[in-house]
């Protein structure tokens, strides 16, 4: 345990975060996880959990506490937070965790970052002036938004949602060939720096049904796709497409890809989360720090009740593991 152990944000202290990342740090073992602390409340671990919990004064406390109990990275009291029951005293509670836990990665103290679920429902209520983490971990690093890509990864699937939090009807509208090229670009990269693919192959969803039937239903992958997909090829990237999306997402299809990127939010998460709902990843490609997220959000409904699945978050933690130590490889 020699290394810098991995930093995980709390969450909203209302949702899952704290009750999955308990029940991580419970199967460390049998998962082979790398050690990690929890930067949060430790009031909120402890009202849904009756594991061993340590608090910690400095991150670096972590690998002598992590074989005994949970080390928790103490920023405050979130206040008398009930599980279930999102307030205001809770998303502020989230925001001090995951500025703290940036930090951290970003001064070397952490390896890694894995973020907890929030509401972005009750961080607006508190001023913040971002779509979701993804954007706020991005601005953090300095690294403008456009060029942080959001991907979810699954052990048999992985997909880039070109656009994300946006209207539907505003899709074709923001779909630029600039646009394309970027994610794709980051993406190739990313594959090759986080997941050790040496030459990563890309594929490209149509926006239209049918991939447009050669315009017959929309021309934006004749004239917004295809040329982006021309560009990516001439820089040495192995990108095609555009395909139609009901046929690239079956068995065979995926065998022929190592990511897909697709044009907005529920054409890349709709698969993911069918095929993989309980293992499910969000990782940022494109920062200078290591990200991931469990693929879900902080499911208020089943706060408190044990019944929470921490399936996703051990696979965030575990991901975020692999990647810090190929970058430290690399």
């Amino acid at each position: 345990m020699s290394q810098p152990p991995l930093a995980i944000a709390m969450g909203d202290p209302a949702g899952i975060g704290p009750e999955i990342i308990a029940k991580s740090w419970a199967v460390r073992g049998l998962r082979s996880l790398p050690h990690f602390a929890l930067v949060g409340d430790p009031a909120a671990v402890r009202r849904v959990w009756n594991g061993p919990i340590e608090t910690i004064g400095a991150i670096d406390e972590a690998a002598a506490v992590f074989d005994r109990a949970l080390p928790v990275l103490a920023t405050g009291n979130a206040g008398e937070v009930t599980p279930g029951a999102p307030e205001v005293g809770g998303a502020q509670a989230a925001l001090q965790a995951l500025e703290q836990s940036v930090d951290l990665v970003r001064q070397g103290a952490a390896r890694a970052l894995v973020t907890g679920p929030v509401s972005k429902a009750q961080l607006y209520g508190i001023g913040f002036n971002h779509p979701g983490q993804t954007e706020f971990v991005a601005g953090r690093c300095g690294v403008a938004a456009e060029d942080a890509v959001m991907m979810l990864a699954g052990p048999s699937l992985r997909v880039v949602p070109i656009t994300a939090h946006v209207p539907l009807a505003q899709v074709s509208s923001l779909l630029s060939v600039e646009l394309i090229v970027a994610k794709g670009r980051a993406t190739a990269i990313g594959l090759t720096r986080d997941f050790g693919i040496a030459a990563p192959r890309l594929a490209f969803a149509g926006l239209n049904p049918h991939a447009g039937e050669g315009g017959a239903i929309g021309r934006e992958e004749i004239d917004i796709l295809a040329p982006a997909i021309a560009q990516l090829r001439a820089e040495g990237i192995d990108a095609t497409g555009p395909f139609a999306a009901d046929t690239l997402f079956h068995a065979r299809a995926r065998a022929g890809y190592d990511a897909v990127l697709c044009c907005y939010h529920d054409q890349a998460l709709v698969p993911i989360k069918t095929l993989h709902f309980d293992e499910g990843v969000n990782i940022t490609l494109g920062l200078p720090i290591v990200r991931t997220s469990p693929d879900h959000g902080t499911a208020f409904a089943l706060a408190g009740k044990d019944r929470a699945h921490p399936g996703a978050m051990i696979a965030a933690i575990a991901l975020a593991g692999q990647a810090a130590d190929r970058r430290a490889r690399a």
